[in-house]
């Protein structure tokens, strides 16, 4: 199909001559290829061609009245392309969602009896309510800002074991300086408290 003349002149279909004419030398004064860079010019010659063509075809109004029953032509085998497309459209849609109906209900889902099948969507659902309870209650925790694990790696034991080993070796170590000892042992206060222990 060809290119939209109008459009490449970038007028209405309802353009006067006058107006078209305006349109054609303001769009060869800005696409002409003597006016641009070396590496693209090639391009704007293209464009310029397709300029020249449309208002070689949009200036004469004989060749004008049969471009234009050309376009409704176009249209015409457009609108029709376009439906047939829609209902293609439409029944590849029906298709799937039917054989996406077909695989979700056939799978894990037991086929013996009725009982069995609404047993089976009520485990479903319990599940899934339970799911949404405990994601809305981790959502609180993390919301109040609690930090949440599930469950201790052996890296996290071996971090603790290590940070409560540095604990003692410092204590021991600060034990050993006298200045520390005898503040310790000269304190009231700390008397006071490892006497209740």
């Amino acid at each position: 199909m060809k290119q939209n003349y109008y459009e490449i002149l970038e007028v209405d279909k309802n353009a006067s001559p006058e107006i078209i004419k305006k349109a054609y030398t303001t769009l060869a004064k800005k696409y002409h290829p003597d006016l641009q860079n070396d590496d693209v010019k090639h391009l704007y010659e293209e464009k310029l061609k397709l300029i020249n063509e449309a208002y070689e075809t949009l200036s004469d109004e004989e060749k004008r009245k049969k471009y234009d029953l050309t376009i409704v032509d176009n249209y015409a085998m457009l609108e029709e392309n376009l439906s047939k497309l829609s209902k293609e459209n439409e029944f590849l849609r029906n298709q799937y969602e039917n054989s996406f109906t077909e695989q979700k209900n056939s799978y894990n889902e037991p086929t013996n009896d009725a009982t069995s099948q609404n047993n089976y969507k009520e485990e479903q659902i319990r599940k899934a309510r339970e799911q949404a309870y405990h994601d809305a209650y981790i959502q609180d925790l993390k919301n109040r800002g609690y930090r949440i694990k599930y469950k201790k790696e052996p890296k996290d034991y071996f971090k603790n074991f290590i940070a409560a080993l540095l604990t003692i070796l410092i204590l021991l170590f600060l034990w050993q300086l006298p200045f520390v000892r005898d503040f310790i042992l000269k304190n009231s206060i700390i008397q006071e408290i490892i006497n209740i222990f």
